[in-house]
């Protein structure tokens, strides 16, 4: 049992210096890898054309836009 509290203690250690450390330094959290554009991916897959799912949610948003440029242009104020 006394494993257990030690390792605890540990962690909570840990968790507790992180907090003061981001509390002084006021900075987020991120990543050194720099992601996808590191490597030059543009996006997260990289087919030459979308499947049908991402062309059928590109086609509502592209309704939507429509819409809310006619509403944009009949607005009476």
């Amino acid at each position: 049992m006394s494993t257990f509290f030690l390792a605890f203690g540990f962690f909570l250690l840990v968790v507790i210096a992180m907090s003061v450390g981001y509390l002084v330094q006021k900075k987020s959290i991120s990543g050194s890898c720099g992601g996808l554009g590191a490597i030059g991916i543009e996006k997260a897959c990289d087919c030459p054309e979308p499947c049908d799912r991402k062309k059928a949610r590109m086609e509502r948003e592209e309704a939507r836009q429509k819409k809310l440029q006619e509403w944009q242009q009949n607005k009476i104020i």
